[in-house]
């Protein structure tokens, strides 16, 4: 039977965690996109919440609101997907890591970042094409260009491949990456 690995705390412990002055909040580890990302993220939620509200509350629905929420939510998703870029956080496997000589791993991980810009440049240039090919349709229930959404979706693909750059630079600089030590990566801060 192994030890328990966590300290026991108790309440009263934990409810003065609470009462603490931990000083001012550190927003300096969010980006551009972070903050884009949460003003968008709470235009869907308004959208979703005026969608529910008029349709089950007052019985007459407002059309527009169902396509802003899903167009909204695809913007949410891509703008995530560059914070996951800048912080290393989309799913990897890092097992094999542990079992390889370190010269092996080092070369293994930069293998990845070049992969990883190249798929997100290769993205980028693809999703041009296809914005130039759509870019007169408009959305359903509302008169704007649908371009509106495709050209953030690209922005949110050119800020990847930008922060993937940015990622393999300080990997090189740093000597390691998430991939060999993701015990270096707990925080935010990387």
């Amino acid at each position: 039977m192994s030890a328990n690995p966590h300290t026991p705390v108790t309440g009263e412990e934990l409810a003065q965690a609470f009462e603490e002055d931990q000083g001012p909040p550190d927003l300096s580890v969010y980006a551009v996109e972070d903050w884009v990302g949460l003003a968008v993220f709470w235009g869907m939620a308004l959208c979703v919440f005026l969608q529910f509200f008029t349709r089950y509350v007052l019985n007459n629905s407002l059309a527009w609101t169902e396509e802003i929420a899903i167009n909204c939510l695809v913007v949410v998703v891509f703008v995530g997907a560059v914070l996951c870029v800048r912080l290393s956080r989309h799913i990897q496997v890092d097992v094999l890591y542990h079992y390889i000589p370190h010269k092996v791993g080092r070369l293994l991980s930069t293998l990845v970042d070049l992969i990883r810009i190249g798929f997100f440049a290769y993205a980028c240039v693809l999703l041009w094409r296809y914005v130039n090919i759509v870019s007169r349709e408009r959305m359903v229930t509302i008169d704007l260009p649908r371009s509106i959404i495709f050209y953030t979706v690209f922005a949110a693909f050119v800020l990847m491949l930008l922060r993937s750059l940015q990622v393999a630079w300080k990997n090189w600089r740093r000597g390691y990456s998430v991939l060999e030590r993701p015990g270096a990566f707990d925080g935010l801060g990387v």
